[in-house]
């Protein structure tokens, strides 16, 4: 099961020490629930990877780390234990000759958001819904002091900590398995991250709210979310699904957004970036063998979702919590 003891250490010598009044009951409900479900062969996977500490490591420019002695077969079986955890659905990481190709290529939409945001150099950040924890580890190539990742999915915590393993256990960086509803109004982050998140949630503005609660004053939100074309009054509410995802709630338009974002406590609200999702960006892969954009998309007119929607475009805003 996986420990959170070292992770609890660095929360109480840090801002956000009072979340240890409710963090470790949290964790400790989500382990048991851990135990009556089918997580055994993803752990088993985790334990059996070595810890490596790389000769060759860049964050800056991607999730990279090579060592000159590991040999080919320590290489296979790595790749034997790491596709055990599939399907991948950020990244890549390039791991000792290993390429894990996810099935969203992230760090074009990274590309996208960090011409835009504050210097990461010393802050603590927070990352909502943070998959297989992709970028935070580009979040530390840039100096984060400290970047804790929230995300309700098991196999993504331990996707995550099995790229931790090969990374040198890098403690600077944890995924914790709750949602953003689970964390109390902590007012201790210097930055967050909130990329792709927003259309999946029931309650769009709780969410920005939520975001805002966690924000020291004068933080920063980095919000990436699916937009449509339209004035500040205009908001998609899909019937059934959009793009075969029924978690999808709302999809507005970036003033409609923009005005959401200014509502619930933030100031300073920029449109950085507009762009259309491509089956370039999102695809399936031998990481991700599921359906991908590519089925999502009306075969005879790509400018559509396969229900007659408008295909996915994606905005990223920039904004700052009241100080």
């Amino acid at each position: 099961m996986m420990d959170f003891s070292h992770f609890y250490h660095i929360v109480a010598k840090s801002p956000l020490q009072h979340w240890l009044e409710t963090l470790p009951a949290l964790i400790a409900s989500w382990q048991h629930q851990m135990l009556s479900k089918n997580y055994q062969l993803l752990e088993r996977a985790v334990q059996n990877l070595p810890s490596l500490t790389p000769e060759f490591l860049d964050l800056l420019h991607g999730v990279v780390a090579d060592h000159t002695q590991i040999t080919v077969r320590q290489r296979a079986g790595m790749e034997k234990l790491l596709r055990i955890l599939m399907p991948w659905r950020k990244g890549p990481f390039v791991l000792y000759g290993i390429t894990i190709d996810s099935e969203w290529r992230s760090e074009l939409k990274w590309e996208r958001v960090l011409p835009h945001i504050s210097p990461l150099s010393g802050r603590i950040v927070l990352d909502v819904g943070c998959s297989s924890g992709y970028y935070m580890w580009r979040i530390l190539g840039h100096g984060a002091h400290l970047v804790v990742g929230v995300d309700p999915v098991p196999i993504f915590l331990y996707q995550f900590e099995a790229v931790r393993k090969l990374l040198g256990n890098d403690q600077r960086a944890h995924v914790i398995p709750l949602s953003i509803e689970q964390i109390p109004a902590l007012h201790a982050f210097d930055t967050i991250f909130s990329m792709g998140i927003l259309c999946h949630r029931r309650s769009p503005l709780d969410h920005l709210c939520q975001l805002r609660s966690q924000l020291v004053r004068g933080g920063e939100l980095v919000l990436e979310t699916l937009v449509i074309q339209g004035d500040a009054q205009r908001v998609l509410v899909p019937q059934k699904s959009y793009a075969k995802m029924r978690n999808i709630y709302f999809i507005p338009s970036s003033q409609a957004l923009k005005n959401w974002i200014e509502k619930c406590g933030f100031c300073n609200v920029r449109i950085v970036n507009h762009s259309i999702t491509t089956v370039d960006e999102q695809r399936c892969t031998n990481w991700m063998p599921r359906e991908s954009l590519s089925s999502f998309l009306d075969q005879k007119d790509s400018t559509k979702t396969i229900e007659g929607y408008p295909a996915p475009q994606r905005a990223v805003f920039i904004a700052t919590a009241f100080a």
